[in-house]
């Protein structure tokens, strides 16, 4: 767990640098006009610019504390509460490992990582504790199966199979050095379309299982670092192969990275026994959620791969490649047609997300009346021309062109009649 602790306020850090570094702070959340959160977070608006960068340089801060473990409970805190503001404020950018920061950051709010190689334990020593809860351990190795599962069980899916999205990416990718000439081979995509299945699938039993556990963490190297050359998707695969840690014994651990030895010292007996009753029900709703929401696409009509009704936070990890074209047009009640422009709206990233996701589509829509009306256009009716293409299919008919988009209202547990299957 120390370890781990280590690692998550480094890459917490590093991903923060990144941001900066690339412009990605400045593509988000300083270059938009309108921000496009979760529905119902709206009044998380986009601060002034330099406010972003504060913001962001306090994440980054909070990281340095978790890694050093400086006041590490409220740096736990802090980190988690602001990411998750950045979580919600934009989904443009939306990545399942932005989601999972948020699960582990509630999870480092809860465990004891500091009583151990901290600058707490410096400042007080009476905070030094060698054991921990066995609890502490168990939700990151149960968080990491969710995780695989479920990215096992949503490949499951024709395109997946006949590996469409696999040859869109590869064929994209024929130019890598070593790794080039492979993409092009039908039996390399083929290994990799059912390599993934059942790696995901296989993963936790093999790190759960003693004799197992090395090729288990060998594979799992393997297979984040190609992950992470290939698609370069960010901290992901190494956050991932930082997880792994939590299945080996503690001993193991120790040997290894904390040479120095220890006294024999049982988990602190106060903390467990009178937080057990609690502990235990928090734990229990938490994972009955991680469990269920995954599973909430199967209550909506339609493939969760053209709706995306159900995809987000539900580890649907490089599954599918869409691409396509928006437009909307505005008409007053007597007929007349109001220019609409999405450039005057939206930056060319936003509008390319937001063509080929219905709930952006109609959260831009609400943007633009808001602005009509604004204008004088109190009457007005707004229509969305869009068409999209799945994993490389022909470009289909996406949204209903006769939906009127002033008079629809978000309904988030119900099937949007508006979206054509």
């Amino acid at each position: 767990m120390v370890l781990f602790r280590i690692f998550f306020g480094l890459l917490i850090f590093l991903e923060v640098v990144g941001a900066f570094i690339t412009g990605w702070i400045q593509e988000t959340f300083v270059a938009p006009q309108h921000a496009l959160p979760f529905i119902g977070f709206e009044w998380l608006t986009l601060p002034a610019p330099l406010a972003v960068y504060i913001y962001y340089g306090l994440i980054a801060a909070a990281g340095l504390c978790i890694m050093l473990g400086l006041y590490y409970r409220a740096a736990a805190v802090a980190f988690t509460l602001l990411w998750w503001g950045c979580y919600l404020m934009q989904k443009v950018h939306y990545n399942n490992h932005y989601y999972l920061l948020i699960l582990l950051g509630l999870f480092m709010v809860a465990v004891p990582a500091h009583r151990y190689r901290s600058l707490d334990v410096r400042r007080n020593p009476s905070l030094l504790q060698h054991t921990c809860p066995r609890w502490c351990v168990l939700i990151f190795c149960l968080q990491v199966g969710l995780v695989f599962t479920y990215a096992s069980l949503a490949k499951l899916y024709p395109d997946w199979l006949a590996g469409k999205p696999i040859a869109i990416w590869f064929d994209a990718k024929a130019h890598y050095p070593v790794l080039g000439p492979l993409f092009g081979q039908a039996w390399f995509r083929t290994f990799i379309i059912y390599g993934g299945i059942f790696f995901d699938l296989l993963i936790t039993p093999l790190l759960l299982w003693r004799r197992t556990r090395v090729l288990g963490f060998v594979l799992c190297i393997i297979f984040n670092i190609f992950n992470s050359i290939t698609f370069q998707i960010g901290g992901f695969p190494y956050l991932m192969i930082a997880l792994t840690l939590f299945f080996f014994p503690p001993e193991t651990i120790r040997k290894i990275f904390f040479r120095k030895k220890m006294s024999a010292q049982p988990a602190n007996k106060v903390y467990t026994a009178r937080h057990k009753n609690w502990v235990t029900t928090a734990l229990a709703l938490y994972f009955m959620v991680q469990l269920l929401l995954p599973l909430r696409h199967m209550l909506f009509r339609g493939s969760v791969f053209w709706t995306e009704e159900g995809h987000r936070m539900a580890w649907h990890m490089m599954l599918r490649t869409k691409s396509g074209h928006l437009s909307f047009e505005a008409r007053t009640a007597n007929g007349q047609s109001v220019p609409v422009q999405l450039r005057d709206y939206f930056t060319n990233l936003q509008i390319r997300a937001i063509s080929r996701s219905p709930d952006m589509i109609w959260q831009a829509a609400q943007i633009i009346l808001r602005d009509l009306r604004a204008k004088g256009h109190a009457d007005v009716a707004l229509y969305a021309h869009s068409q999209v293409s799945l994993n490389g299919a022909p470009l289909k008919t996406f949204v209903d062109p006769t939906a009127d988009f002033a008079k629809i209202s978000w309904k988030p547990f119900q099937r949007s009649a508006w979206i054509v299957d």
